[in-house]
């Protein structure tokens, strides 16, 4: 299996993104590496010797995706026996032509500490970890966006991602069978805020073997009470005209990206 570095002196978080979604691309299986914070000429040499002892083991050349802003470091990445990419030499020449402005590089800058949006984004996971599972509906009025959904839909995964990632103070509240009665209805407090409420959903068989692997063998994992969960929950969803999106065959990523456009919430990330 051919490998694949990722190698940066910050994070290696833009080398990764831009990696991988490039491999994404092709129909093979890659042994990911990623080194961070290659800071010295000794460190690059260090990981040359890596990539130079993967391609003796494979008998192939490693892709190499890297970012370095030492040009130093850089010089020494390049030179390594793996087949090498550097981001930032493709993109930075032509901006600067069409900026008008020289580029500046510094280390760490991109994923450094932004006090502003590093405090929203703690305060936004703060919010989902307090309003997680219905435990309290007092704070909704604070809210940006409240998931709904049967329970084991996504909600909480994609409530901490969307604050995470994006500052987004996302509660979310589950509809359970004691909600279900003779037809579901929408409680009287997310009624007060049903602006804010964006419904998931899920194959009825992909929710039973998530249920399953939770209570194996129980009612609630029954494929039976699943397909009658979530015929409720997705008659409700038109009746009330909530927006809703079946999550079966998403990532939570995507499932986040897909709800921020739809709804049109502003990320609070930069």
């Amino acid at each position: 299996m051919r490998s694949a570095f990722y190698i940066s002196d910050g994070t290696a978080i833009t080398s990764e993104v831009f990696g991988h979604a490039l491999l994404s691309l092709f129909p093979t299986e890659f042994n990911h590496i990623t080194i961070p914070f290659v800071e010295t000429e000794e460190q690059a040499r260090q990981v040359c010797k890596e990539i130079s002892d993967n391609f003796k083991q494979t008998g192939e050349r490693p892709l190499v995706f890297y970012t370095i802003v030492n040009s130093d470091v850089r010089e020494v990445i390049s030179g390594s026996e793996g087949i090498n990419y550097n981001f930032l030499d493709q993109f930075v020449a032509p901006l600067e032509k069409i900026l008008g402005l020289p580029a500046k590089p510094e280390k760490h800058r991109t994923h450094s500490i932004h006090e502003k949006t590093y405090d929203i984004r703690i305060e936004a996971v703060n919010y989902a970890l307090a309003n997680d599972d219905g435990s309290t509906t007092d704070n909704y009025a604070e809210a940006d966006i409240i998931l709904v959904g049967v329970s084991r839909s996504g909600k909480t995964p994609t409530s901490l991602y969307l604050a995470l990632q994006y500052g987004i103070k996302a509660a979310n509240y589950p509809f359970t069978e004691e909600d279900m009665g003779d037809m579901l209805k929408l409680p009287p407090k997310l009624r007060r805020f049903k602006e804010k409420l964006f419904g998931l959903t899920i194959s009825a068989d992909r929710l039973h073997q998530i249920r399953n692997e939770r209570r194996a063998n129980s009612r609630y994992a029954s494929i039976r009470q699943c397909r009658m969960e979530l015929r409720e929950v997705e008659n409700l969803y038109r009746k009330e005209k909530i927006p809703f999106l079946n999550s079966t065959r998403f990532s939570v990523e995507e499932i986040s990206a897909k709800i921020l456009a739809q709804t049109g919430l502003t990320r609070k990330k930069y």
